[in-house]
């Protein structure tokens, strides 16, 4: 079992380079038509300063931290028993080419479920940009199949 001990960890603030190269990348990866991801000039027109970020690509900033893989460690969990239980986003502000996002990671909670058979970690992030705005909150489930 994991030990509810852990429930409040937060990781230290880790920052990641929205590069619009990779921006224009996911969009096409995920089959976004709309030209503000892609071209620069409709991202303008439509009132950003820069390309903003596709839906769910606060996902891919936050993979790029340690977060997952520090908690995950310090809770003892092996790698190979977690799934991907859920994500959820809250956007706060545009997440644009150029910004740099601050990632904070907590375990909010801890439980079990089938007489732990199945344990859920509950990890909420905080994004901010490089001005100290909030972009996004996000939340995640991890399941730990034991």
């Amino acid at each position: 079992m994991i030990d509810k001990k852990h429930i409040g960890r937060t990781t230290a603030p880790q920052t990641i380079d929205v590069e619009k190269g990779r921006l224009k990348f996911f969009a096409k990866a995920i089959g976004e038509t709309d030209p503000v991801y892609t071209d620069e000039e409709a991202a303008k027109a439509a009132g950003y300063s820069a390309l903003p970020a596709p839906p769910t690509f606060a996902f891919c900033l936050e993979m790029e931290t340690n977060s997952l893989w520090d908690n995950i460690a310090a809770m003892g969990v092996p790698v190979g028993k977690i799934l991907h239980g859920s994500q959820t986003f809250k956007y706060l502000a545009p997440i644009l080419a150029g910004d740099k996002i601050t990632f904070v990671t907590k375990v909010s909670d801890i439980y079990d479920k089938k007489g732990g058979k199945m344990e859920f970690i509950i990890e909420d992030s905080t994004a901010t940009n490089q001005n100290g705005t909030p972009v996004a909150e996000l939340q995640r489930v991890i399941v730990v199949i034991n």
